[in-house]
C-alpha cells in the first residue's frame, strides 16, 4: 500500500525541516525526488544525499517559486530529466515576522505570492506531465486559523493557501488528481528559529499537547506519505492537521 516506486516526486522548500523529511519519506518508498530550494544548496545536496543513499534518484533545483520564469525553468528541467510528475509537494515558505500595522504593501505580497499563489502556478506548469492518480499536497501551519503574534502576513497567506486546495480539489477531482493540504503544529524547524520568542512557542506547546511531546517533521512526512498511497483515494480538499492534539485546546 506505500509502495510507490516508479513515481516522481518535486518538494518545494526540500532542504530542510519538513520539505527535506518528506522528501526522504518518500524517497524510502521508491519515490524519485526533485529538491527544490533558492538559496541553501549545501543543504539540498545533502538532502539529495539522503536519498541517493535509499537507492533512488535525486535531482536538485534552484528556483524561486514565487517568480514564474523561475518556475518555467524548473519543468523544462523536469520535463527533460522525467517526463512525468506524480507527486508535487508544495513546501516552500516565507514571510515577514512584524505586527499587523507596521506591514507594508511589499511584506504582504512577498508572502501571498511565496506561500499561497506560488501553490498555483506550480500546478498550471506540473499539471501536463500529471496522469490520473497523481498527488498535490500543500503544507500549511495553524496560524492559518488562528492568531500567532507577528504571524500575520504567514497566517494570512496559509489561510488563502487552504482555500486555493479547497477550489483546486474541485477543478483537478474529475481528472483523478487528489490534492490536499497539511498543517502542521508547532515543529522545531530553521523557521521557528525566526521567531524571538521561540523558546517560549516551544514550551507552550508541549504543554499543551494531549500526546506529551512536539510535533516532528517526520510526523509530518508520514501524513505526506499516507496521503500518496491508495489509501487516501477519497480524501480530497481537506486539511489535515498533524499536531498532536495541540490544536483543540483552543
Amino acid at each position: 500500500m506505500f509502495n510507490l516506486t516508479g513515481r516522481v516526486a518535486l518538494v518545494t522548500g526540500g532542504s530542510r525541516g519538513i520539505g527535506r523529511a518528506i522528501a526522504i519519506r518518500l524517497a524510502e518508498h521508491g519515490v524519485d525526488i526533485i529538491v527544490n530550494y533558492v538559496r541553501h544548496r549545501q543543504d539540498a545536496q545533502d538532502t539529495a544525499t539522503a536519498v541517493e543513499a535509499l537507492g533512488r534518484r535525486c535531482l536538485i533545483v534552484k528556483a524561486n517559486v514565487a517568480k514564474q520564469n523561475d518556475v518555467d525553468a524548473m519543468f523544462e528541467i523536469i520535463t527533460t530529466e522525467f517526463g512525468a510528475l506524480d507527486i508535487l509537494v508544495s513546501n516552500a515558505a516565507s514571510g515577514v515576522l512584524k505586527p499587523a500595522l507596521e506591514l507594508t504593501e511589499r511584506h504582504w505580497n512577498w508572502a501571498m505570492d511565496i506561500n499561497a499563489r506560488a501553490l498555483l502556478g506550480l500546478i498550471q506548469k506540473g499539471l501536463p506531465l500529471m496522469r490520473s492518480g497523481a498527488r498535490v499536497i500543500a503544507v500549511s501551519s495553524l496560524g492559518s486559523t488562528r492568531a500567532i503574534e507577528n504571524y500575520t502576513t504567514v497566517g494570512a497567506s496559509k489561510a488563502a493557501l487552504e482555500s486555493l486546495v479547497r477550489h483546486l480539489a474541485v477543478e483537478l477531482g474529475p481528472q483523478g488528481i487528489r490534492i490536499n493540504t497539511v498543517s502542521a503544529g508547532a515543529v522545531d524547524t530553521d523557521a521557528l528559529k525566526k521567531f524571538p520568542n521561540r523558546d517560549e512557542i516551544l514550551d507552550n506547546a508541549l504543554h499543551r499537547t494531549p500526546l506529551g511531546r512536539l510535533t516532528t517533521p517526520e510526523d509530518v512526512a508520514d501524513v505526506a506519505l499516507f496521503l500518496c498511497s491508495n489509501l487516501a483515494d477519497m480524501v480530497q480538499g481537506q486539511v489535515i492537521t498533524v499536531d498532536g492534539g495541540y490544536a483543540i485546546r483552543g
